[in-house]
């Protein structure tokens, strides 16, 4: 029998078009197939006949077994242990900016029924991982915050978002990026959504970060509020309603869903896209896995703002990229506040659309 390295990734053949996806994350194995994540069991407790197909039966009823016996505690006595003991493999970070292990999401492709699941207003701050003593970016960076700013929080792991308001990503980003731990802090929140150390279903997680700053009130920390979902239509009035207020998007969380290191699909993230068209202007090298071939296209709008696309290009379309003057279609999620599109991201030429020359001088982004 086979094994999956830590850190890689196997794809499966599923019962429907997409594969499944097995992965080894730190020794805790997973698989994206049903029987997987609808088990009501922890992660590392977790199998499937998947995973089974390719570690073997021997080895998978070793590892499920070994969990369980490091998991011999209640329920009771495990999340008194994780409130007091943030320093456990699931909570602090040392001090060596080791990456903190938070959940991630998927986006949502229209193929899960999100009817009952948890549903929220995705933040467009900057993430942060409180692990009982500082801040934390998803690479394990230090963000500087003062410690007027950090005042009351907790010595345990808390997840969240640290925020500035809706349309305000640039100057978040330029606050927190600083480390001189200024006054430009207090234009900021905390806004927290979960709280990792706890060996509990979300509806605890969350219950404990509203019950944490109701009870505490830190001066700049928040919970975040979440609604269940009653429909496809709930959905989609939600997401045109936050959209329409200049937020982000929505996440949505699955109904007693764990904390997991990783990805997964128990979070999913909803947004709106849009299209537009450019015009190839040069050609960037790539780099690493790419190097000799593209590595982005430099691309200009009409209004003459130049900016770089760099993926969703096959590596056949890195091997032979649309020709200078070429007009592109590309996605992207919204506009930067000097116009710039952000998270552009290539999905193919435009053959029936004639070229222009800028109505402006170029600017570039």
């Amino acid at each position: 029998m086979a094994d999956i390295a830590n850190g890689e990734q196997l794809e499966v053949k599923g019962s429907g078009a997409k594969p499944y996806i097995l992965k080894n994350t730190g020794g805790v194995y997973s698989c994206t197939c049903p029987a997987w994540r609808n088990q009501s069991v922890a992660i590392e407790r977790r199998t499937c006949k998947h995973l089974r197909k390719i570690r073997g039966d021997a080895a998978e009823d070793a590892r499920t077994q070994a969990a369980a016996s490091g998991a011999s505690a209640s329920p009771s006595t495990n999340r008194a242990r994780n409130r007091a003991a943030p320093a456990s493999s699931a909570s602090a970070t040392s001090s060596d900016a080791k990456a903190p292990p938070v959940l991630l999401a998927h986006s949502w492709t229209n193929d899960t029924d999100l009817t009952g699941w948890w549903m929220s207003e995705k933040l467009d701050g900057v993430r942060a991982y409180w692990d009982g003593k500082r801040f934390l970016s998803r690479q394990g960076n230090p963000f500087y915050a003062p410690a007027w700013f950090t005042e009351k929080l907790p010595d345990y792991p808390l997840d969240g978002e640290l925020f500035g308001g809706r349309k305000k990503f640039q100057r978040t980003v330029s606050v927190v990026r600083r480390q001189d731990q200024s006054d430009d802090w207090k234009e900021l929140a905390f806004v927290i959504f979960d709280a990792p150390s706890l060996d509990a279903p979300f509806e605890e997680r969350l219950a404990h970060c509203q019950q944490f700053v109701e009870d505490v009130a830190p001066p700049y920390a928040e919970w975040l509020e979440h609604q269940p979902c009653q429909s496809v239509k709930h959905l989609r009035e939600e997401l045109a309603r936050v959209e329409g207020l200049g937020g982000e998007g929505l996440m949505l969380r699955q109904p007693g869903s764990r904390y997991e290191a990783g990805r997964s699909y128990t979070l999913l993230k909803v947004k709106s896209f849009h299209d537009d068209e450019a015009r190839v202007i040069g050609h960037q090298p790539g780099a690493g896995r790419h190097k000799g071939r593209l590595g982005a296209l430099e691309v200009e709008l009409r209004n003459g703002t130049r900016f770089s696309v760099g993926t969703g290009l096959s590596d056949a379309e890195r091997e032979n990229p649309p020709g200078l003057g070429s007009i592109i279609t590309f996605r992207y999620q919204e506009l930067s506040n000097d116009g710039v599109p952000r998270f552009p991201s290539y999905v193919g030429v435009r053959i029936d659309a004639e070229p222009w020359k800028p109505t402006a001088r170029g600017k570039r982004a």
